[in-house]
């Protein structure tokens, strides 16, 4: 080779190199996953909206990437789901998401998909009981890791008891209304819909309530995922607060979609929605203080370590940075 053609060749060389390592030019504006997997469940009905229209899949087939869809049956299979990688977003309790992080599951809180009020202290129709005092001996039947559990925890604690005082019986949420109703327990800590229909169906009473011990329903997704795929984070965002807009656009559609997705009698779907506020997505202070308050009764219990840091593994969970960069970019294009 010519020796003066060689210092040509080392600076274009030299230029390629710089310009792939250049920040937005790089190979990895080009990386994208094949598919993204996400979860739904009943208690977030944001989920069933995405899925149900399509809205994900129709932006992403351009890019040609798949949506593949699981669903959640609480808090804790949810983030068996994310702790697998058999899903990348799921759809939990934040308090939930907090034992979740503390235990090692590599997940960032990214998104409120509701502010509900969907757990509360659960007895049938003719029970005694009417406070939570009364629980002391008494069977309770709960779903361990879920937003219930901590309700639960957090009402006993109120009452000066500990889960040591009751009979803890686990059970998911499913068995344990069926567990209520047929009498093999005395309360249940329950979650929507199925309280609500047994509510309506059986006339159980919800004999402790407190809205501020229900923590927000939050999107979680895995931290690798985040990591490799940031933009397609911010996508799937995108994606769920059109549904989210949709439901609160268009509520009778929403409420009939709720009911025949998760085959539920009109009246449960009125009850349950009439306790679910769909108007704030942006996580951040609120959800922290929720979380961080929650994550205290969880160490007096030993559900997490009592060495546990809790203000620093909430502030390791909650990012607000894609909810935050997908609402500007809405308000940019008004």
């Amino acid at each position: 080779m010519n020796n003066q053609k060689r210092p040509k060749l080392a600076l274009v060389a030299a230029v390629l190199v710089v310009a792939a390592m250049a920040p937005g030019c790089s190979r990895s504006a080009s990386v994208k996953p094949t598919t993204i997997r996400l979860d739904y469940a009943y208690y977030n009905p944001v989920s069933l909206v995405l899925k149900d229209k399509k809205f994900l899949e129709r932006d992403l087939a351009s890019d040609g990437i798949s949506v593949e869809w699981t669903q959640s049956l609480g808090s804790n299979k949810a983030l068996e789901l994310l702790n697998s990688k058999s899903v990348d977003f799921g759809s939990t309790a934040g308090a939930a998401a907090l034992i979740g992080k503390a235990n090692g599951n590599p997940i960032k809180a990214i998104y409120v998909y509701s502010r509900p009020e969907w757990t509360a202290l659960v007895v049938r129709k003719d029970s005694p009981i009417t406070k939570v005092e009364q629980l002391k001996g008494k069977k309770v039947a709960v779903t361990r890791g879920t937003d219930p559990h901590i309700f639960l925890l957090r009402a006993l604690h109120e009452a000066g008891l500990t889960e040591k005082d009751i009979e803890m019986v686990v059970l998911q949420h499913p068995e344990g209304r069926i567990a209520l109703e047929k009498g093999d327990v005395d309360a249940w800590a329950g979650l929507d819909p199925m309280m609500a229909q047994t509510e309506i169906q059986s006339g159980s009473r919800l004999f402790y309530r407190n809205v501020n011990f229900n923590s927000y329903g939050v999107l979680d997704v895995r931290e690798e995922f985040a990591k490799q795929y940031p933009a397609y984070v911010e996508r799937v965002l995108a994606a769920y607060e059109k549904a989210r807009l949709w439901a609160l656009q268009n509520p009778e559609e929403f409420r009939k979609l709720f009911a025949s997705d998760a085959k539920l009698e009109d009246p449960v779907v009125t009850k349950v929605l009439e306790r679910t506020d769909l108007t704030r997505s942006t996580i951040g202070d609120s959800q922290r203080q929720v979380i961080i308050a929650s994550g205290d009764v969880l160490k007096q219990n030993h559900v997490i370590n009592s060495t546990t840091d809790v203000s620093a593994t909430v502030n390791r969970l909650i990012d607000p940075q894609y909810v935050q960069s997908v609402v500007h970019k809405s308000l940019a294009q008004k």
